[in-house]
């Protein structure tokens, strides 16, 4: 059984119209915290990032924040976080993420939140790595990807079963799912993947 010690999070660097995202972010933050998980997320301290990782940095736990030069000043780069890795560019980024993470979990956010996840949905479906992958459905926020999955699929353009992942309505349930995901992957496929390799490529 694969253990879980370090999740990358993808989520908003604004804090959305409704308060439920935020404390939704503080939420997880508290319980990556409060169950040793390393956070591995973008590095920002404002918005959705910034709750998150100054919840966790809160609880004591250990905060990896990616961040590319670039957006050094415009997402007000967090302080207090255990590391700050400033990247080239967003490709350096993303490709560090996913080489510090376990698993993924996909917050609410903007276009950046789904360039990510769905990075990620096309390295599974690729067969690039078998690292959990998760999306907080928090008041529904990603039915709309959902549903355009869906009909991708009835379409002909996904095929059935090519990639998996998890939904979870709160954020308490999301660290009991992804550990339970994890227990069937080998600890060489949890920790390691061929993204780099994939990254060149494109």
């Amino acid at each position: 059984m694969a253990e879980i010690r370090s999740i990358c999070v993808y989520c908003g660097s604004s804090p959305g119209n409704d308060p439920i995202y935020v404390e939704a972010a503080l939420a997880f933050g508290e319980a990556l915290a409060r169950e040793r998980i390393k956070l591995v997320y973008g590095g920002g301290g404002i918005g959705m990032m910034g709750a998150l990782a100054d919840a966790a940095l809160a609880g004591g736990g250990e905060v990896t924040g990616i961040i590319p030069d670039f957006l050094v000043a415009r997402e007000k780069a967090l302080e207090g976080a255990r590391a700050v890795i400033v990247t080239n560019d967003m490709h350096e980024r993303k490709r560090t993420m996913f080489e510090l993470a376990d698993a993924f979990v996909a917050l609410p956010g903007g276009i950046g939140t789904l360039e990510e996840l769905v990075e990620q949905m096309t390295w599974i479906q690729l067969g690039q790595h078998r690292k959990p992958l998760l999306l907080l459905n928090l008041k529904g926020f990603w039915d709309p990807l959902i549903a355009l999955l869906k009909h991708q699929q009835q379409e002909g353009f996904i095929r059935k079963g090519s990639f998996q992942y998890l939904l979870a309505d709160q954020p308490e349930q999301i660290i009991p799912m992804l550990r339970e995901a994890a227990r069937d992957i080998p600890e060489d496929q949890l920790r390691n993947g061929v993204a780099k390799a994939v990254a060149e490529e494109m």
